[in-house]
């Protein structure tokens, strides 16, 4: 798998893992589906193991369980995470994706999807 974690992202995953309440052992699940503006759409969860079908990615000792759909959304894509006052959360950037054409100044940015805090849910 090509895909890229910057260090904001792992560590953002890394404190979900350790705050979601499962073993130490536990690792980050990444679920990306084709959808929106950005072209993805996506959810994330602490989870103790892989689900079925699920492939395990190691990232410096982080584990990140990526369902088979997510795994060939994700090629190529830098995984960071983003806090600003507008938004904070995970960002996909992916340069090979084409911008939706919302406006001239979004067409030449990187299409990028990103999740709030907010949506975060424990199980």
């Amino acid at each position: 798998m090509n895909i890229t974690i910057t260090p904001k992202a792992e560590k953002f995953m890394r404190r979900i893992v350790r705050f979601g309440g499962g073993p130490a052992d536990s690792g980050f699940r990444l679920t990306v589906k084709a959808g929106g503006c950005s072209g993805l759409s996506s959810e994330f969860s602490a989870e103790a193991a892989p689900k079925d079908g699920d492939a395990t990615f190691d990232w410096n000792g982080l584990k990140v369980f990526l369902p088979a759909e997510s795994r060939l959304l994700l090629e190529g894509v830098t995984i960071d995470f983003v806090d600003t006052v507008l938004e904070s959360g995970l960002s996909f950037i992916n340069p090979n994706a084409t911008s939706c054409g919302c406006s001239s100044a979004e067409s030449a940015k990187p299409a990028q999807a990103t999740i709030s805090i907010a949506d975060i849910k424990r199980a």
